[in-house]
């Protein structure tokens, strides 16, 4: 690819990347304010219900097995095994933007909690409520972040069309999962869950317009450098 259009790309990039994430927080602040004022307390109850209804034994089983995917404990141990494994092929570049990223998804989940302390819904299947705060569902914003940083860079590093494509789909197919099984299992609201991406969306348009700024300057300062 020539120089002037790998630039143009990165500015294209950036710009659309910054549009998507004011949009991203636009809609998590409204979300936000409507779930805070009970404006959707109506579409959370006919969205678990419905869900509900799909229940089945094999079914439960399944979403619990999806649902720990999304854990806390399941991703902080593969976040730690892709990150190794990152540093022994030498992508180092990489090997920071996925801890970061994961880093930061964490430390945004609990800072939102705190800020919102919205109560658990009722668990199904006499399941116990965990401990934390509903609004956003961890498991969402966790499992997005990982999930997505993961693919982006694999695929940035895949040639073959179909195989990146492929990539994306489980990706999505895994945190759309994780978060519908925690409407399933009735340890969150949807809105939780619909702020859980919201966020984690943000926040990863956030690293990516970061690295992207970055690229950006180094490009310059070489740019510059072999002007001289």
């Amino acid at each position: 690819m020539e120089p002037n259009r790998k630039w143009g790309m990165l500015s294209l990039s950036l710009v659309l990347g910054l549009g998507a994430a004011i949009v991203s927080l636009l809609f998590f602040a409204w979300l936000a304010n409507e779930v805070l004022e009970g404006e959707l307390q109506h579409f959370d109850t006919v969205t678990r219900n419905g869900v509900h209804q799909l229940a089945s034994p094999g079914l439960t089983a399944t979403m619990q097995a999806v649902s720990f995917l999304g854990s806390a404990v399941f991703l902080t141990a593969a976040t730690i095994l892709i990150v190794i494994w990152f540093v022994l092929r030498h992508w180092r570049r990489e090997a920071v933007l996925f801890t970061v990223t994961m880093i930061g998804a964490a430390i945004l989940n609990t800072t939102l909690k705190l800020t919102f302390r919205r109560s658990r819904p009722v668990p199904y299947f006499n399941l116990l409520a965990p401990e934390s705060y509903s609004f956003p569902s961890g498991h969402a914003l966790a499992s997005f972040c990982f999930y997505g940083a993961l693919a982006t860079i694999l695929s940035a590093k895949i040639r073959n069309r179909r195989l990146r494509v492929a990539i994306w789909l489980f990706a999505g197919a895994m945190f759309l999962l994780i978060g519908f099984s925690r409407i399933y299992l009735g340890v969150h609201y949807t809105t939780d869950v619909l702020a859980g991406y919201s966020a984690a969306l943000i926040w990863v348009l956030v690293v990516r317009f970061a690295e992207l700024q970055l690229v950006r300057r180094r490009k310059s300062r070489d740019k510059g450098t072999t002007e001289t």
